[in-house]
């Protein structure tokens, strides 16, 4: 058995390797790299359970970052129960041949409850009063202390939402190398989310995002220069690449428009009432599943989304078979985005009426993913002086409402989950073994088992 570590530099791209990541431009041409083919959805929890399981989303269900329940009735994104995964994880088949393996997860999706050894995973304090506080879930439980009293509480406000900067992956970088030297775990999986942001912010403009990249190099050079040390095998790869975009495209508010969606009021906002509606879109970057409740309204749903510009893709049954993700958990229909677009999950017609959690970082009740959390209102001249006086409320113990998040999605200048075109833009791959010049998802599992030579 080798010692080895998998590190998941988000958003990294052959593109992105270059003057302004100097370590991983060497590292790269002393080693072997290779890229990844994009999958679908080409979004974290999907690709990480790809990854671990060697399984297409239609066998471990993992078909994007959040999904309808059609039994709750409810729209669920960011769950963290690695039970989710309904397929065999990569260290749960090493633990059957060697009892004395063990991997340690930090930071990697799903990471909660997990069979693994060792976890560690963002996890807030859910105040009875309605704060909000930073914290972490690690197994074992004594892990999270120990961590936080050698590195000071996880930076969680610096990991999502507009303060998001490098600090909370280099905590990761550290926990993880404090996690490696207390336990010596077999195997390790390590998420540094850095890059996720600023692309997400910025696209590919190098004048915002030339900092980042050599913020997220130090923090790669720093693990590689630790693992090396331990004679580890090391793979550096991404889940998928971001490229740039100027159009979001407001699918449910079309489906509104269309008499498909209702929406309840409640003290003069809507909500999305996902149950009670004919049809509506979880949105997820650049997929989005479409949920039809009502079977009359199927065709109707099928001719409206064929003629919305942005949708590149319209997957029915068989396009969703074709694609490996007719999973039970996936929309009626799947949309893909074009190269420019992406989706927002937007139901209310007047911004007046929109849910108060739309103009917060949320990302549990908003029914779809929000990259526009990352931003403080740019319209609002006092926003920071608002900020400012909300988190001196939240000292003293009052509570606050930290609604400064724009309505504007067309802050947004990156994205992904679809099916990129160019090769550069592919999420990459950086082995000391060997590797094809390019891979297919599910071939990731199998270069990691190899690595570990069990």
């Amino acid at each position: 058995m080798r010692k080895t570590v998998v590190i998941d530099v988000v958003g990294l791209s052959s593109s992105l390797i270059g003057e302004h990541t100097p370590f991983l431009a060497a590292y790269a041409k002393q080693h072997h790299k290779g890229a990844i083919a994009p999958m679908l959805p080409a979004v974290t929890t999907a690709v990480q359970s790809t990854y671990v399981t060697g399984q297409w989303p239609s066998e471990h269900g993992i078909v994007g970052n959040g999904w309808y329940d059609r039994e709750d009735c409810e729209i669920k994104f960011w769950k963290q129960s690695n039970k989710l995964v309904q397929a065999e994880k990569i260290w749960e088949r090493a633990k059957k041949l060697d009892p004395a393996f063990t991997c340690a997860k930090m930071f990697w999706w799903y990471n909660m409850y997990s069979s693994a050894d060792f976890s560690v995973t963002p996890r807030p304090q859910y105040l009875s009063d309605g704060r909000k506080m930073p914290d972490c879930y690690a197994h074992p439980a004594q892990l999270r202390d120990r961590l936080q009293q050698e590195l000071g509480q996880f930076p969680l406000f610096q990991f999502w939402g507009p303060g998001a900067n490098i600090r909370s992956t280099q905590w990761i970088a550290d926990a993880s190398i404090l996690t490696d030297k207390w336990h010596d775990p077999s195997l390790t999986l390590i998420y540094l989310p850095h890059l996720d942001y600023c692309l997400q912010k910025y696209g590919h403009d190098y004048t915002k995002i030339a900092p980042e990249l050599r913020a997220v190099d130090k923090v790669v050079q720093q693990l590689v220069e630790h693992y090396q040390q331990k004679n580890s095998e090391i793979i550096i790869l991404s889940e998928y690449g971001i490229t740039n975009v100027s159009r979001p495209v407001h699918l449910n508010r079309i489906f509104r428009e269309a008499g498909l969606i209702a929406v309840r009021e409640e003290r003069g906002l809507e909500l999305l009432d996902a149950g009670a509606s004919k049809a509506f879109v979880v949105a997820d970057h650049q997929v989005a599943h479409v949920y039809v409740n009502d079977d009359h309204s199927y065709k109707k749903v099928r001719e409206l989304v064929e003629k919305v510009p942005g949708v590149q893709l319209v997957l029915d049954r068989d396009g969703k078979r074709a694609h490996n993700i007719h999973h039970e958990r996936s929309g009626d229909i799947v949309l893909v985005a074009d190269a420019d677009s992406w989706f927002t999950y937007y139901y209310w017609l007047d911004d007046a009426k929109a849910p108060d959690f739309a103009r917060i970082v949320d990302i549990h009740r908003k029914p779809g993913y929000d990259p526009v959390e990352m931003f403080l209102n740019p319209a609002d001249p006092f926003v920071k002086l608002k900020v400012i006086g909300k988190v001196l409320k939240k000292k003293l113990g009052f509570r606050y409402l930290m609604d400064v998040i724009p309505l504007d999605a067309t802050l947004i200048r990156g994205s992904h989950g679809r099916l990129a075109g160019d090769v550069k833009d592919h999420p990459v791959l950086i082995s000391t073994q060997p590797v094809s010049e390019r891979l297919l998802a599910t071939e990731v599992y199998d270069l990691i088992w190899k690595a570990m030579e069990i």
